[in-house]
């Protein structure tokens, strides 16, 4: 499939990878995935190495849905507050979400293990639009400091120029232990691992449903039935094409982002080299590649038609918190869904023989991985830690097949104007 949205900076400059083709051979396997983003594939690479036999199946290639095409920004923990948390699920649930979600970066973890290049760089800036926004974060770095001994750095609006040249933003707080990285780059060594673990891969092969009797448990693709005692569905904005009930959970957002040609004055735009991303509901989002441009995100759709002119579509964002490169040239444009859930809390469960995680509304680059690798250990007869990102309350949006993308856009919007009107 040609994708309109996909002339993006990292697809540009990403690893070798050759196509893996369904080579109709054997198609049986203790676990059978379904999609090849971070997801799938830290699953298939932590099931491989507790030593069951697993295939995974993408219907384009590796890392080409949100996990190839998104901002590339490590955000520690969820969309929820840990304070959020504890407020709505008591000290004890709050206490194992903080150390799985903020503590446990499994993917400084692979990369390290693997020696994946994919331009690992330490450092997340929240910054705020508003001072209210500002006061929150305060308040929220001192429950982390004294609550969990976590440790972050608050920038008064004075000194946001050591983070961040423009005058937009009325201080934040800066987490040494976010960062940002080369997504497509990320998925292209989890993969090279999974394969050297034994996983194999069939790109370009298409799942239609996930089976059981009389076929027998497995899944159902363009070319075979393969048959496995376990199934990871791992697809994201795409699972109501596979499983239509969770497609009810989620309702696709469109995010568009740029990358600028490489910047004589990148490090004055952001100085510590810090991903940034601020407290306004409709957020911006922006950083530097290695190479020295900006990549930047902002703006949201709601229809799925892509703007005629994607660069066009994010200048302003980038111009409004950017002045001074108001006209820099800007060499990528792309975009791409982004599965969000009602509370913005991911949805992960099992039922029966079949595992399931979506919905990471925008904050997955690193729960994405942490997922995969707890479906393993579930599966493997281990699934305390499983259970607590499964716990997670979810329901499906309202409205049905018809109404339930209409409806949320109507809410989404709200929020939306509540940004513009301050």
């Amino acid at each position: 499939m040609t994708d309109p949205l996909n002339h993006s900076y990292y697809a540009a400059t990403a690893r070798a990878w050759r196509p893996r083709p369904f080579d109709g051979d054997n198609c049986s396997c203790d676990v059978a995935v379904i999609g090849g983003g971070f997801t799938g594939l830290s699953a298939a690479l932590a099931c491989a190495e507790r030593g069951f036999s697993v295939i995974l199946i993408e219907r384009e290639h590796i890392g080409f849905g949100a996990s190839g095409r998104n901002g590339g920004q490590l955000i520690p923990g969820l969309r929820w507050t840990a304070s959020e948390l504890e407020s709505e699920f008591g000290r004890d649930r709050a206490d194992a979400l903080f150390d799985l979600c903020w503590r446990n970066n499994r993917v400084k973890a692979r990369i390290e293990k693997h020696g994946v290049d994919c331009d690992l760089k330490t450092g997340h800036l929240e910054a705020a639009w508003t001072p209210k926004d500002f006061g929150a974060m305060r308040r929220e770095a001192d429950y982390l400091a004294n609550r969990f001994g976590y440790r972050t750095d608050v920038v008064a609006k004075a000194d946001m120029a050591q983070h961040i040249a423009s005058p937009l933003y009325h201080g934040g707080i800066h987490d040494p232990q976010g960062g940002h990285f080369h997504p497509l780059n990320y998925a292209i060594g989890l993969a090279q691992a999974a394969e050297a673990a034994g996983v194999r891969i069939w790109e370009r092969e298409r799942v239609h449903r996930i089976t059981d009797y009389p076929e027998g448990p497995g899944v159902m693709s363009d070319r075979a039935h393969i048959a496995a005692r376990f199934v990871i569905d791992a697809t994201d904005s795409w699972i109501g094409h596979i499983e239509p009930d969770l497609g009810r959970y989620t309702v696709p957002i469109m995010n568009y982002n740029i990358a600028t040609a490489p910047l004589v004055n990148a490090d004055d735009l952001l100085p510590s080299d810090a991903a940034v991303a601020d407290s306004r509901f409709v957020l911006n989002y922006f950083r530097l590649s290695a190479d020295k441009r900006l990549i930047f995100g902002g703006g949201e759709r709601y229809s799925q038609t892509p703007p005629r002119d994607i660069a066009a579509f994010v200048r302003p964002f980038m111009t409004e918190v950017f002045p001074q490169i108001a006209k820099a040239p800007i060499d990528y444009g792309w975009g791409g869904a982004v599965a969000v859930t009602m509370n913005r809390l991911p949805h992960i469960g099992r039922r029966g023989s079949v595992f399931f995680a979506h919905g990471f509304s925008g904050h997955g680059a690193l729960v994405t991985t942490l997922a995969g690798e707890l479906i393993a250990e579930a599966m493997a007869g281990t699934a305390e830690r499983f259970d607590v990102l499964a716990s997670l309350p979810s329901r499906p949006f309202p409205g049905g097949k018809w109404l339930r993308q209409p409806l949320a856009t109507l809410g989404l919007l709200y929020y939306a104007m509540k940004d513009r009107l301050g």
